[in-house]
């Protein structure tokens, strides 16, 4: 041991240390080195702290460093680096409060008894005077990080909650941070900082690279910051802080985005916020968070199941029912036959129950339900009992009304080649009316059909209502290839960019697994067409670009490259609705309506 000590430039130096064979002894080394590193100001201390980084996030539930003192070790540093600047700029020593409260977050994110040794060794002052952005938002990232982990636990979200202003910088943390790195790192690449550039990259990459990774940690950073404040939404009495409109309305468009696909970001934390009397009031109020949770519910977003409980629990209470009743039928009338959904069995059955049983407390009531909304539901319900009756009829009769159904959908594909796209609507709609509900496969067809004419007839909504009930029909869930086209192609006709985006890059996932001819795709390549939408929708549901606008334009300072690549000017990107149409890979084995001619296709869309 003496004879390493002697080679290694570093006093006590901590890798010497940790080569110690004697358990007992390496065990004293360790708790002297935690007690003194905060009181040195030798070079090279950065080395030891990276190695303790590199420890916990392979290692979070060892206790060995836990009991030795790890915790007020990392304490001290962000204090010194807060504290006394000239230290924090000398040698490597800017990383230090960086690596310390990732080391705290590590430490603490799986064992609720090392967040209670954390929280008595001191770590939340210092943590929150990072989140308050004394420093930068790299160690703003961490500490969000390290205090979410510690308001996790019943233990020690007390200590947290006792720093009052740690839910208000959440909140304000979670609404700029897109704009903060952006503003911060990601616009200028001459004046990106040299530590942030090595942390982001670990030294492996370039100005590409870092571009990347900016994107993946500016998206954590609010997802971490939108965690930490779903830990005070549990509790009521931090509710009137959390649902303020201005902010409500923004969690909707927190999705993480494609790089941080793994957190349910603001539709989690507003699934939170439902689950209380109090915050369902407040989002019954904004119309407009409301219209975004039936967007999500019908989606292929994977938090689907969260949006849907959302609106269930608006749904069946009774002070927010008659807020919502108009706006969420419609949704919940068009999953009306999803059977599974997450820990959902017969999602379709619960949704009709909850819609009967509305009409029924509002049948008598001054709280009117739209007749639109009654007529909708009626419908539904009138459908559930054809279900019901057609157990019971002899098979027969269900077979010939099945083959009136398909005589009719033959009529609405002839009327669909001539270019009478609205008489081939009609004929979708009689024979949907006549196709038993038990058939499946051909209700699929026929919705998939009509969703199409609805495109074609600029009626994207019908469209959306249509694809979904397809979807839902289909099993797999979600997974009907021509339905996941049409739908991101209405998705995009109202300029809903992220709804668009999942569908066509879904859509693209089915064409990659499909034995149609008419859906595999070629040679593994993905169609034009699809790759034109997937790429224009790239653009508008960019993390950045509200910031990048904001900040003059989605064009970089010193011609950086976003996360997609940039590409000429957005003249070039035709609409869903005037061309990817026209290449809706179309022709199913089951007769669904063909376009394999393409003077049908020009003489259709010069008609319609």
């Amino acid at each position: 041991m003496e004879k390493m000590q002697s080679d290694c430039p570093y006093p006590g130096c901590f890798f010497c240390v940790m080569k110690e064979a004697n358990p007992s002894k390496r065990r004293a080394s360790v708790l002297k080195f935690f007690r003194e590193l905060p009181s040195q100001d030798d070079d090279g201390q950065v080395l030891p702290i990276s190695g303790l980084w590199n420890t916990a996030m392979a290692h979070p539930n060892d206790p060995e460093f836990i009991n030795l003192g790890i915790f007020e070790c990392m304490s001290a540093l962000i204090w010194k680096g807060l504290k006394n600047r000239r230290w924090l700029s000398h040698d490597q020593n800017i990383y230090i409060p960086y690596y310390a409260a990732h080391i705290i977050g590590s430490y603490t994110m799986n064992m609720e008894e090392f967040a209670e040794r954390a929280v008595r060794a001191g770590v939340i002052p210092p943590l929150v005077e990072l989140l308050r952005g004394r420093l930068t938002w790299v160690e703003q990232r961490v500490a969000v990080r390290a205090l979410g982990h510690l308001a996790t636990y019943p233990s020690t979200f007390p200590a947290v909650a006792d720093h009052g202003e740690v839910l208000e910088l959440a909140i304000q943390l979670a609404s700029s941070s897109l704009e903060i790195v952006y503003s911060h790192f990601y616009q200028f690449v001459d004046r990106r900082i040299g530590y942030h550039c090595d942390l982001l990259t670990r030294g492996m990459g370039g100005v590409e690279m870092e571009s990347r990774k900016a994107e993946e940690w500016a998206s954590q950073l609010q997802c971490w910051s939108l965690q930490l404040i779903n830990c005070f939404a549990f509790k009521s009495d931090f509710l009137h802080n959390i649902c303020k409109a201005d902010f409500l309305v923004k969690l909707p468009g927190m999705w993480g985005g494609l790089v941080n696909e793994n957190s349910p970001a603001g539709v989690g934390l507003l699934r939170t916020i439902c689950q209380s009397k109090l915050g369902r009031g407040h989002v019954a109020n904004i119309p407009g968070v409301v219209e975004a949770l039936c967007n999500i519910a019908r989606s292929s977003d994977d938090w689907q199941y969260m949006a849907v409980d959302c609106l269930l629990w608006l749904v069946q209470d009774s002070n927010t029912c008659h807020k919502v009743i108009d706006r969420v039928a419609s949704t919940m009338i068009d999953l009306a036959d999803i059977s599974v959904l997450g820990d959902y069995k017969k999602l379709g059955d619960t949704f009709v129950t909850v819609l009967q049983e509305c009409m029924q407390q509002y049948a008598n009531s001054r709280n009117s339900v739209s007749t639109h909304t009654k007529e909708q539901i009626d419908e539904l319900l009138s459908s559930k009992q054809s279900l019901k009756l057609e157990k019971n009829m002899p098979k027969e009769d269900l077979h010939i009304k099945q083959a009136a159904a398909l005589v009719v959908k033959l009529e609405g594909n002839s009327l669909f080649s001539s270019g009478n796209i609205a008489g081939a609507a009609a004929k979708y709609s009689e024979a949907l009316a006549l196709c038993p509900m038990k058939s499946k496969k051909e209700r699929v067809v026929l919705y998939s059909n009509r969703a199409q004419c609805y495109l074609l007839l600029q009626q994207p909504l019908a469209a959306i209502s249509d694809a979904t009930r397809a979807l839902c029909l289909h099993s797999p869930l979600n997974r009907h290839a021509k339905s996941l086209w049409r739908r991101a192609q209405a998705y995009d006709m109202l300029g809903l960019a992220k709804e668009s985006l999942l569908d066509a890059i879904l859509f693209i996932n089915e064409c990659s697994q499909s034995n149609d001819p008419d859906l595999s795709l070629k040679q593994n390549k993905v169609p034009d067409y699809a790759e034109r939408l997937v790429k224009k929708q790239m653009r508008a549901a960019w993390l950045f670009r509200e910031a990048a606008l904001k900040h003059g334009g989605i064009h970089c300072e010193g011609e950086a490259s976003d996360a997609f690549g940039h590409e000429a000017d957005d003249s070039e990107w035709e609409t869903a609705s005037e061309s990817d149409a026209e290449n809706d890979a179309t022709g199913e084995a089951d007769d669904e309506t063909e376009w394999k001619n393409d003077g049908h296709q020009e003489s259709l869309y010069e008609k319609s």
